[in-house]
């Protein structure tokens, strides 16, 4: 034992070369923890057979990532690093470090580090990760894919854990379970409509930005903390350099809901107040989130939860906000670079922008390149005044003081004119969806894009089917200017519950499509791999989508055609854009199922006027 300690000796040195003991968002403990939700875990965590407390050597917790701890594990001896099958815990270090990191696991993601060897010459770590609530661990590596073998700073785990997939879409699906018990205890106790409720949850995350705010906002009464909270995002907004017409389009949305009179009211269910019980729940679920993960758009991910619950805005605007999956998909096809200029003339909350931005400063290398992205990469337009003070504060967020957003239609020739000077060669849509009346009318908020960016330059749409199927005078005014690059049908469901079957267009600026005389290239994406869930959606439940976007992106950048799956075609606007009207079927896949599946639905088609399958009706839970 006195040789272990040998080991904990150096660890302890290692950790404070690395600042651990002088962060003070950081805790160091050793062998207790007064983390009640650790204490909970550890209390029958003993290595033994017999049960009873256990702990490792070291937990270390930060409130950068409250959801995280990193456990150390010590022995003294090399030979006892790890077990061959890693199912001795009480003998070697990988393994209790294991051991311990499965029992933690079950609330906290865990960075478990496994170490041996009694002098600094043949000190030895093993580094792994264990996602909250998952089955099993992975070794830790950088994002480079290099195993990490040595006790790095603190910030360096947390933004290991930030890039690594099945923690972010873990932190996904806990922020979209929260935002479903928030807009019910926004319904039932704020009284608030469905617009406001967005803005209230954007407003308190710019608040809680300031310091000082989340260390005081409970010593406030319930009246003084309304006036505070639209203080403290005032002071949030006009730290932004842009000027003050922007700020005061930016703030007035939010200055109607620092008066509502349920907020600010004492109740005895919330002796201080709901704005205060909604300040310190998004303190707690959600800001520890944000303040690291810059590249999900948490605002977007809210209101679109919160749209669920109402038919009003998606059906009366053809509002329908871009899946976040997809708004990284786009990132992929432009194939950004870290000077790319990125454009979105329908911006909605800026999903389109946070997944670009988030890719363009994953392939930076200087902080001068994400300054610069930060600063001069993103650029937006959105009429909807709501609307835009959500895209303007899901920018803040990220620490983008130079948002160049526009508050207006993108038909105003103004508008146009400032946001032509930025110079962006790449532009991203998902304009508003057209009405009855409106004939392929999202043609020519594409058509706008396009004429708005650089000569060849990339425009990127998704857009309703019938833009691409039928004839119209907005396909032939499109091709006269502009070369269509590619169309790629997406799943039927992509939208769920909102039915809208869609494609993408990808567009090159200024080449005229005659001129060009290419053949477009199309895609039959119909297969994502998200599964339709009761509760929750469309999810990734088997885990695909990183393979299938990957085949996609490979498949799209190098035109390749595959029987089934895509082909080239020459087309002009009066063809289909669509890879069903050319693709060859590849009858090698189809299977005795698929032929009894079409025979069942058209059978419930013709005996009730139902389409769809049992089984999709049992899964979804729809009547």
């Amino acid at each position: 034992m006195p040789n272990e300690r040998m080991n904990e000796a150096l660890v302890r040195a290692k950790l404070r070369a690395s600042g651990y003991y002088d962060d003070s968002e950081t805790t160091v403990e050793e062998q207790i923890s007064d983390i009640a939700a650790v204490k909970t875990l550890l209390r029958n965590a003993s290595k033994g057979m017999k049960g009873g407390r256990g702990a490792p050597e070291f937990i270390i917790s930060t409130r950068a990532a409250n959801d995280v701890l990193i456990i150390i594990e010590c022995k003294a001896r090399l030979q006892d690093h790890e077990s061959t099958n890693r199912n001795q815990p009480i003998r070697y270090a990988v393994d209790g470090a294991l051991h311990y990191a499965r029992v933690l696991s079950r609330d906290f993601t865990v960075i478990a580090l496994a170490t041996s060897g009694r002098t600094a010459a043949e000190l030895r770590t093993s580094s792994f990760i264990w996602p909250r609530g998952d089955v099993g661990c992975k070794v830790l590596t950088t994002q480079a894919g290099q195993p990490v073998d040595a006790i790095l700073p603190i910030t360096d785990y947390v933004d290991l854990v930030l890039f690594d997939p099945e923690v972010r879409e873990q932190r996904h699906r806990d922020l979209l379970a929260f935002s479903r018990e928030l807009h019910d205890f926004m319904r039932d106790h704020a009284k608030l409509t469905e617009s406001e409720k967005p803005l209230l949850v954007g407003g308190t995350l710019i608040a809680l930005r300031d310091p000082a705010f989340r260390a005081s906002y409970d010593k406030y009464t319930a009246n003084d903390l309304q006036r505070q909270w639209l203080d403290v995002i005032q002071v949030e907004i006009d730290k932004a350099d842009i000027p003050n017409s922007k700020r005061v389009n930016m703030a007035q949305p939010y200055s109607s809901i620092a008066v509502h009179p349920e907020l600010g009211k004492p109740t005895p269910a919330f002796p201080r107040g709901v704005l205060y019980e909604l300040i310190h729940r998004l303190a707690t679920k959600v800001w520890p989130y944000v303040s690291i993960d810059h590249g999900f758009d948490v605002i977007g991910s809210f209101y679109g939860e919160f749209l669920k619950y109402t038919g009003g805005d998606k059906k009366a605007l053809g509002i329908v906000l871009t899946p976040r999956h997809v708004t990284e998909l786009f990132a992929m096809l432009a194939n950004l670079q870290v000077d790319s200029r990125v454009l979105d003339t329908c911006c909605g909350t800026g999903g389109f922008l946070i997944s670009s931005m988030s890719d363009m400063i994953g392939k930076a290398s200087t902080k001068e390149q994400r300054a610069a992205i930060r600063s001069h990469g993103l650029v937006g337009v959105e009429q909807q005044p709501n609307m835009y003070a959500l895209a303007a504060s899901n920018m803040i967020l990220r620490g983008d003081g130079k948002a160049n957003l526009y508050q207006g239609s993108c038909f105003d020739d103004a508008i146009m004119r400032g946001v032509s000077s930025h110079k962006c060669n790449v532009g991203m849509i998902n304009p508003p969806y057209s009405q009855r009346d409106a004939e392929s009318r999202e043609l020519v908020f594409v058509r706008y894009l396009l004429d708005s960016l650089t000569p060849g330059g990339t425009g990127i749409a998704i857009v309703p089917m019938s833009c691409a199927i039928g004839n119209s005078v907005e396909k032939a005014t499109l091709l006269k200017a502009h070369t269509l690059e590619a169309v790629m049908s997406m799943p039927t469901d992509l939208f769920y519950p909102v039915g809208v079957v869609t494609c993408i267009m990808v567009l090159t600026a200024h080449a005229p499509h005659a001129a060009s005389k290419r053949k477009t290239w199309f895609g039959y994406w119909k297969d994502d791999g998200f599964i339709k869930t009761k509760q929750n959606g469309r999810v990734d439940v088997d885990k695909r989508w990183a393979e299938i976007r990957d085949r996609w992106v490979s498949a799209f950048r190098n035109r390749e055609v595959h029987a089934g799956e895509s082909v080239m075609r020459a087309v002009t606007a009066d063809d289909e854009w669509c890879a069903e009207a050319y693709m060859e079927t590849n009858y090698s896949r189809l299977t005795r199922g698929d032929f009894e599946k079409v025979v069942r639905d058209y059978a419930l088609f013709s005996l009730l006027g139902v389409q769809g399958s049992l089984s999709e009706s049992e899964t979804t839970g729809d009547d």
